[in-house]
């Protein structure tokens, strides 16, 4: 059904209310939306009556196809190969507005800007190919208590000839927004030991600019200097993505068509910023790690396993 993206909760039991957009919303236009959004979403916490669960709904954008220059200029910034098959970030990059536009509505319980993306998980089934049309869907599950506040997964899905053959999910926490429901107490991490080093990445102070010039994410934690110090940073910071990506790139051809790639990202890459990198084959897959190389504090760090049915 075609319908106002600011439908009401579907009802519990049912089947969920189906929103299908135009086609695939801008970015920009989604962060201003956001932004207006989160005001009135502290000013209703305040009172008592904001959300506190998520609308049963999904969005629906149908007939995508990747454009050719769009395909080539994220290549080109990222490190892939020159090839006809999409790479599983490039099919993130064209379904995450989908995701945030979810985000954006009036009854999502937790506000788009200044979330934190903590890991990322994604199942290809197969390439996606230019040229092809698919469907991309999105939901929200997932909703959760954390030591930090609240977090939720945003499901993404690229279907084609009637089958899903890409499937994202990203786990992000809204800090000090804090749900009902008590967070469960985490086994404490390995300390971090750097291993040795395969490669290293130099990030000039634009690197957050141009990675949103291909991917439409103009978050200002990533493009301004005083919207990433509003939000607590002394600078802009890349995205996840791009360093998720950028390992991705670095394992090529050798990740095969079908894979599990998944990524936990730890602490932030200010730019400018230089991450110590390993990428390394283990068993049947691959992993992936980044590293502050004076400190020895991890930014990331994931793996790339054959995908079995």
């Amino acid at each position: 059904m075609t319908a106002d993206l600011d439908l009401p909760v579907g009802t519990p039991g049912h089947a969920p209310v189906v929103v299908e957009l135009p086609g695939v919303p801008g970015l920009g236009g989604t962060y201003a939306r956001g932004l207006a959004t989160g005001g009135r979403l502290a000013l209703a916490r305040r009172t008592g009556s904001a959300p506190t669960t998520l609308a049963d709904v999904r969005y629906v954008a149908r007939g995508v196809r990747a454009d050719a220059d769009h395909l080539t200029a994220y290549q080109h910034l990222l490190g892939e190969s020159g090839s006809d098959a999409l790479p599983a970030g490039f099919v993130h990059v064209l379904a995450f507005p989908v995701a945030i536009a979810l985000m954006a509505r009036t009854d999502f319980p937790l506000p788009l800007l200044g979330v934190v993306h903590l890991s990322n998980r994604i199942e290809q089934h197969r390439p996606l190919l230019l040229g092809e049309t698919f469907d991309l869907h999105a939901h929200a599950e997932g909703l959760r208590p954390h030591r930090a506040g609240t977090q939720v997964d945003l499901v993404t899905e690229a279907h084609a000839d009637g089958a899903v053959v890409w499937r994202g999910v990203s786990t992000y926490l809204a800090k000090g927004v804090r749900l009902a429901g008590r967070a469960p107490d985490e086994p404490p991490r390995e300390p971090f030991e750097p291993p040795v080093p395969t490669g290293q990445w130099r990030l000039d102070g634009d690197t957050g600019l141009r990675y949103a010039a291909v991917s439409g994410d103009v978050n200002p934690i990533h493009t301004s200097t005083l919207g990433a110090k509003a939000l607590g940073f002394p600078r802009r910071i890349a995205h996840g993505m791009y360093t998720a990506a950028r390992a991705l790139a670095d394992i090529g051809a050798a990740r095969g068509d079908a894979f599990v790639w998944t990524v936990t990202f730890d602490k932030p890459v200010l730019l400018p910023g230089t991450i110590a990198v390993r990428v390394a084959r283990e068993g049947d897959g691959f992993t992936f790690v980044g590293w502050h190389p004076r400190s020895g504090k991890p930014h990331l760090r994931g793996a790339v396993t054959p995908r079995r049915e």
